[in-house]
């Protein structure tokens, strides 16, 4: 069953999502060579319990981890280990928070050191995707149109969208109704609905489409090997039109970037309230 949410409720999630957005930036500058990802998954507890919230993701279906962290290859939900980063890797965090009774989800992929061009140029695309997807959600657009614009903008660019994996809604849940594939075809499934709160997540393979499900019950790759990306945002249907509930700019004030992709998806009812 699908659950609408209110303002209140819509406030309450972007606290929550805000949170793993912060967690985020915090992390960006430790992600770097040299480092392990059990590392930086003891910063993101201490910071998130020392904020007021619980990590999410620790315990839920029994995963042992605060943070999903999936390098090069692997797609999504890798846990944490000593392995070292090194230069010219790519890592994708996923974080969660709980807090207030409800759950907010933040992904973004960092680039450890210096990446190649072809590096760039793909992670740029895999996060214009999951922009492009947020545009089109919207009061009487479709699941089907969030994913159409997904895998058509990726695919123009000679990637895959992974179709084994979809996002999904999130309130008091971490995972609701509906499911968000990044994929589809326009005008079809489930009617987006004013108060509808959901994570779109591309998760985009250099190569093949084909993911490989590991026995250890959560690590997922590539098939071929080739490099993955998973960029997250929560968003929120308001006045008819896409709001987001998590945000990119503590990592780019880490990162010392600058961006205004972000601008067009406010809005004035929960943009301005101090989080």
């Amino acid at each position: 069953m699908i659950q609408l949410k209110t303002i209140e409720e819509i406030i309450l999630i972007k606290k929550s999502a805000f949170l793993a957005s912060k967690t985020l930036g915090m992390l960006a500058k430790e992600v770097k060579p040299g480092i392990h990802t059990l590392y930086l998954d003891k910063l993101a507890e201490s910071f998130i319990r020392d904020h007021g919230g619980k990590p999410a993701f620790l315990g839920l279906y029994n995963f042992p981890n605060t943070l999903c962290v999936s390098p090069n290859n692997q797609v999504v939900h890798g846990i944490p280990n000593r392995d070292f980063l090194s230069e010219g890797d790519i890592l994708s965090i996923d974080c969660g928070v709980y807090m207030n009774g409800f759950y907010g989800e933040h992904a973004y992929t960092f680039e450890v050191g210096k990446v190649s061009c072809d590096t760039k140029e793909f992670l740029e695309c895999s996060k214009k995707s999951l922009y492009i997807g947020i545009s089109n959600c919207k009061y009487g657009n479709s699941v089907g149109d969030i994913g159409y614009s997904i895998q058509s903008y990726v695919e123009k660019h000679g990637y895959n969208v992974v179709k084994n994996l979809v996002g999904h809604g999130l309130g008091k849940n971490m995972h609701e109704d509906p499911k968000i594939p990044n994929f589809g075809k326009k005008g079809k499934g489930f009617k987006l609905k004013e108060g509808l709160v959901i994570s779109i997540e591309p998760m985009v393979n250099i190569g093949s489409s084909e993911i490989v499900f590991h026995k250890d019950g959560w690590t997922i790759t590539t098939l071929d090997n080739k490099n993955s990306a998973h960029y997250e945002h929560n968003v929120a249907i308001v006045d008819g039109l896409p709001c987001l509930l998590s945000t990119f700019r503590y990592i780019y004030k880490e990162l010392n970037l600058k961006s205004l992709e972000e601008d067009s998806f406010q809005n004035k009812k929960i943009h301005n309230i101090e989080y």
